[in-house]
């Protein structure tokens, strides 16, 4: 007479062992699968927060004027500068931690024309303008406070160095120079739907001595101001 115990036991490993193999198949695919996966960047979440944003700047220059130092034993005149007006371009690379804690590197260029004006009034061969490219290096904290109307806003200050190199044909055989440099900026930005890329618009205020190319006959110790009107675009890694 057959034994119903047996008979239970041979059907019980006989779907053991099929379950068993679909067990070991199951892991050993699982586990090829995560080894043709690749890995993720290491520094991903750090590049997530970059942005690089390329943006074209209108350069509006304040006049200054002063009395101008030459040596003792010459009359003291009275000296305007009037630097020119003119477009430019601005190169900013900024991290974002958080809302409120944020950094940025810029780099700004643009050329223009130191224009002097003397009272009284100097004889005919004395300098009257020069021309110079204008480099800006700047490092600064910037802040993205809350939306507003879907519209990112954004608040900035720092400070770095501006370098003006006359130009070989209009820069009047002047040295080049550099100037400690200030700023403070503001403005918006939106990102395109589903994209990396996006749209920044601001304005920006540089703070800094007017240059006098080394010159006694051009130094009036006067700060000045560049006011910078901006609009450009932005890619997030």
């Amino acid at each position: 007479m057959p034994n119903p115990l047996r008979r239970s036991v041979s059907a019980g490993t006989s779907l053991l062992v099929p379950a068993l193999l679909l067990c070991l198949f199951s892991f050993t695919a699982s586990e090829a699968f995560a080894q043709d996966t690749p890995a993720p960047f290491p520094f991903q979440k750090q590049l997530d927060r970059m942005d690089l944003a390329v943006s074209v700047t209108g350069v509006i220059n304040s006049d200054v004027n002063g009395i101008e130092q030459r040596d003792a034993t010459s009359t003291h005149n009275n000296l305007a500068i009037s630097p020119s007006s003119t477009v430019g371009e601005l190169i900013t690379l900024r991290y974002t931690a958080k809302p409120y804690v944020g950094f940025e590197y810029n780099f700004g260029n643009f050329r223009n024309a130191q224009n002097y004006t003397y009272t009284p009034k100097l004889p005919s061969n004395q300098l009257t303008s020069a021309q110079a490219g204008v480099h800006e290096i700047t490092l600064g904290y910037v802040a993205h406070p809350r939306k507003i109307f879907g519209v990112q806003p954004y608040l900035g200050v720092g400070g770095g160095t501006i370098h003006f190199t006359p130009t070989s044909g209009g820069g009047e055989g002047l040295p080049f120079q550099y100037r400690a440099v200030y700023y403070y900026s503001f403005g918006v930005e939106q990102n395109f739907p589903s994209s990396h890329f996006g749209v920044r618009a601001g304005f920006r205020q540089l703070i800094y001595l007017a240059p006098d190319f080394g010159e006694n006959y051009l130094t009036i110790t006067r700060r000045t101001r560049t006011s910078e009107p901006t609009f450009g675009f932005f890619a997030r890694f």
